[in-house]
Formats: C-alpha cells, sequence, structure tokens
C-alpha cells in the first residue's frame, strides 16, 4: 500500500487546514492540477469562493470577529451594487466570509506553488 501523499493531496490538505467555511477537497478531490493558476479556475468556476453564512446568530459572531464596525463588508455590499433596504447581517457575513477565503487563498500562492513544483 502506497501512504505518500500527492501534491495535489497536499494542497487540499494546507487549504482545508488554513481557510475556514470551504471545503476545498470537494471541489479539488478529483481534479487534476498542476499549477496554482489551475487550482485557482477550478474553485472560480465551481463557486468554491462564495461563501453562505445562513443564520443569524452564525452572520452576527462572524461580522462582530471579522468587522464590527461593518466597514468592510458594508464597502464590499457597496461594490456589488447592493442597496441599503436589501442589507441584513447574513448577507453582509456571506459577503465578507467569501472575500475573506479568497484573500486567504492568494496569500497561499508561494506555498501552493511550492508543493506543486
Amino acid at each position: 500500500m502506497n501512504t505518500q501523499t500527492t501534491p495535489q493531496q497536499q494542497v487540499i490538505e494546507l487549504l482545508d487546514q488554513t481557510i475556514e467555511h470551504v471545503g476545498f477537497s470537494g471541489y479539488l478531490l478529483n481534479e487534476d492540477f498542476t499549477t496554482f493558476e489551475e487550482v485557482r479556475d477550478l474553485l472560480e468556476d465551481n463557486g468554491a469562493f462564495n461563501v453562505e453564512v445562513i443564520y443569524y446568530n452564525d452572520a452576527m459572531s462572524y461580522l462582530m470577529e471579522n468587522d464590527s464596525s461593518l466597514k468592510r463588508s458594508l464597502e464590499l455590499a457597496a461594490d456589488f451594487g447592493y442597496e441599503l433596504k436589501n442589507l441584513n447581517s447574513e448577507l453582509l457575513a456571506s459577503l465578507l466570509a467569501s472575500e475573506n477565503a479568497r484573500t486567504e487563498f492568494y496569500e497561499l500562492e508561494n506555498e501552493i506553488n511550492n508543493i506543486l513544483n
């Protein structure tokens, strides 16, 4: 039995251990990728960074921990063209969690490239 992990498995483990709320194995497990760009494209094309925070308490907790002033989440909502009357804590938390997951992913670019090369 071969117990070595492939570079692809190592990338999935790194992402799953580093970035909350996504579960990258569901997006990458049976995919063939050899570069950071291929990983990014697979994740973007399949909506991996579209994090949905669906319960009020979870949304409020996420916002309190990550954007207590709501400045960043309101900026994101404005960037996406949302009107104030259409905003709620779940939407703001989802936008922020999605942006945070994407940012955390890009911060791992060098490490992912090192694993794949």
